[in-house]
């Protein structure tokens, strides 16, 4: 059964994500554009390295072709955001991506993307559910791929220039060459690689990559950058003397960093460092819209600063949609995904890594050191995670006891209120929070505390696996 959720349809290979199955999402897309009567606008897609991405995305672009719809067909694998930019650019209403993302290396998926190249949102992907369930495999039109292409119907392009570009365009450029900073990618077998060392290149970095090349298995680890995961960017970090070290996920549209010191940089410390960059050393102004499970110290620095500050359910189509409501400056989540105001509406690892590398060229200092600026001005706080498997039947005792018992630990902080809009989120009187959701791509409850210190957070975490017996 395909079913879609906080970031697309996911399944594992070989399962539910077959042939059959690719051909159902393309033709009930096919179906939806005829519908709606936006078969002139065209369709972009693109593909990520992962097993199968090349020959899912011809399977997809052979029914869309095969339905009268022009495919505008990346013709090498690329980052999601290069096919979220495309698809901007040529004002398609509908274009997808063939990637699994951050999952692990037996999965692979679909990403969806609606006009604006935004991630789809509930109503479109309840759409194309809709249609899945009405489509049987003889209803499926499909062109072979060459011979589409020798008609007109499937074109090869390849973006990448453009996207280039347009990063370099937003960058201030000159600061980066004045600094001559060392960068060490870790695109951990993904696709991150080609765009980012060539904006970096253009801005005379000395640019170092590790664990790049074919590698369907992403080297026996989780293709999502983390503390767990770049211990070996971590290591060469300090023992080369780089000026930062930069993780992207299977796809590049999330990240994880490393200081010059050889820390991990949580993906709530990058937001906060860039926010507070953009508004304190760029001069620039504009609200920050996060999701339920990242840092409350954005809206410190949005409140110091005369601006606004949303919180939104999980899901970067919900960052997205807000910051076009508000015309936000920027927008992330917890899970290192963010996009900035200007920029394509999704989530990309490859412009944020390169304005991180323009903050240190800016104000001359080190990240540690941005750090510790904000935090002596905002305040410390730590997130810790917890992520938790469980049994099928597990499942539905743990849904009854939070969410329609709404039962709680007795927490030795006092609650402030209590949150049932994505998952079940309790706000304390001292600015700390916990949160605990089921995953919208993997079978997991998600648990988060934000707190003012390392031990109190993780206890927190712990406190709830033990209240839900996990």
């Amino acid at each position: 059964m395909v079913k879609f959720g906080t970031g697309g349809w996911r399944s594992i290979i070989g399962d539910e994500f077959t042939k059959a199955n690719v051909c159902l999402v393309a033709q009930s897309l096919a179906n939806i554009m005829m519908i709606e009567d936006v078969v002139n606008k065209g369709f972009v897609i693109g593909y990520d390295r992962r097993f199968l991405s090349d020959k899912a995305s011809k399977w997809f672009a052979e029914v869309l072709a095969g339905n009268g719809i022009k495919v505008s067909f990346i013709d090498k694998f690329v980052p999601t955001p290069i096919v979220m930019h495309k698809a901007k650019a040529m004002g398609t209403i509908y274009s997808a991506c063939i990637t699994a993302s951050h999952n692990p290396s037996d999965y692979n998926g679909i990403k969806v993307f609606i006009e604006g190249g935004r991630d789809a949102d509930e109503i479109i992907t309840e759409k194309i559910e809709t249609q899945i369930e009405a489509i049987n495999s003889a209803d499926i039109q499909a062109l072979d791929f060459e011979k589409a292409v020798e008609d007109g119907q499937i074109v090869v392009i390849n973006p990448m220039n453009e996207f280039v570009d347009s990063v370099l365009d937003l960058l201030d450029v000159e600061a980066i060459k004045q600094a001559n900073l060392r960068v060490l990618i870790d695109p951990m077998f993904g696709v991150a690689k080609n765009a980012l060392q060539t904006v970096l290149i253009t801005g005379r970095c000395d640019v170092d990559v590790i664990n790049d090349g074919e590698n369907p298995a992403f080297g026996g680890l989780m293709p999502s950058p983390s503390a767990a995961t770049l211990y070996q960017l971590k290591h060469l970090v300090v023992a080369k003397g780089y000026d930062i070290g930069v993780g992207t996920d299977g796809d590049a549209d999330r990240i994880g960093i490393i200081d010059e010191k050889g820390n991990f940089v949580h993906p709530n410390e990058v937001l906060i460092l860039l926010y507070y960059y953009l508004i304190k050393y760029k001069k620039q102004s504009g609200s920050v819209v996060r999701n339920i499970a990242t840092t409350h110290i954005l809206d410190k620095i949005a409140a110091d600063h005369g601006q606004k500050s949303f919180e939104v359910p999980v899901g970067f189509k919900h960052i997205s949609s807000q910051m076009e409501a508000d015309d936000s400056l920027i927008g992330g989540e917890s899970s290192g995904g963010l996009t900035i105001r200007g920029h394509i509406k999704g989530k990309d690892s490859v412009f944020a890594a390169s304005l991180l590398v323009e903050m240190i060229a800016v104000t001359g200092k080190k990240i540690s050191e941005l750090l510790e600026e904000i935090y002596d001005i905002y305040g410390y706080s730590y997130t810790a995670e917890g992520d938790c498997t469980f049994k099928a039947e597990q499942k539905e005792v743990i849904y009854n006891k939070v969410y329609v018992e709404k039962q709680l630990p007795e927490f030795q902080y006092d609650i402030e209120r209590v949150s049932y809009a994505d998952g079940l989120k309790v706000y304390f009187k001292n600015g700390g929070w916990v949160i605990a959701r089921f995953s919208g791509t993997e079978p997991l409850l998600r648990i988060f505390s934000e707190m003012e210190s390392q031990t109190i957070a993780e206890g927190i975490v712990n406190q709830v696996k033990s209240f839900l017996a996990l």
